[in-house]
C-alpha cells in the first residue's frame, strides 16, 4: 500500500531554518497537488502551504515570506523550506495530497504523512 514518508523535523532556535521532505513510498507513484499542514499543541490542524500540479503556490498568512513549498521534478517528492522560525511555528507537520497516481489511475486518496515534529525553542 502506497504511503507518504516525511523527514526533516527537529529542534532549532528562533531565527534558524529547517527543511521538511515528503515522498511517496515508491518511485513509480506521482502526486499532483501537494500540501503541508501543521498542528500545534492544543490547536486544530491548519493548512500551511500548497503547490499545485502547475506550480502555483499558496501560503497561510502566518508563514508567507518565510516558508517555501516546492516540488521535485520526479513528481513524488516535495519540500517545505522554513526560514526565520519562531516559537509559534512549533508543531507537528504533516504532508498531504488529495490523490496518489500510478500512471493515470488513482491508487490512494486523502493521503497523509506520519508527521514530523518541529520545535522552536527560545
Amino acid at each position: 500500500q502506497v504511503r507518504l514518508i516525511e523527514s526533516g523535523g527537529g529542534l532549532v532556535q528562533p531565527g534558524q531554518s529547517l527543511t521538511l521532505s515528503c515522498r511517496t513510498s515508491g518511485s513509480t507513484f506521482a502526486v499532483r497537488t501537494m500540501d503541508w499542514y501543521r498542528q500545534a499543541p492544543g490547536k486544530q490542524r491548519e493548512l500551511v502551504a500548497t503547490v499545485t500540479n502547475s506550480g502555483r503556490t499558496t501560503y497561510a498568512d502566518s508563514v508567507r515570506g518565510r516558508f517555501t513549498i516546492r516540488r521535485h521534478d520526479n513528481r513524488n517528492t516535495w519540500y517545505l523550506q522554513m526560514n526565520n522560525l519562531t516559537p509559534e511555528d512549533t508543531a507537528d507537520y504533516y504532508c498531504h495530497t488529495p490523490e496518489i497516481y500510478y500512471g493515470a489511475a488513482v491508487v490512494a486518496s486523502d493521503a497523509w504523512g506520519q508527521g514530523t515534529r518541529v520545535t522552536v525553542y527560545p
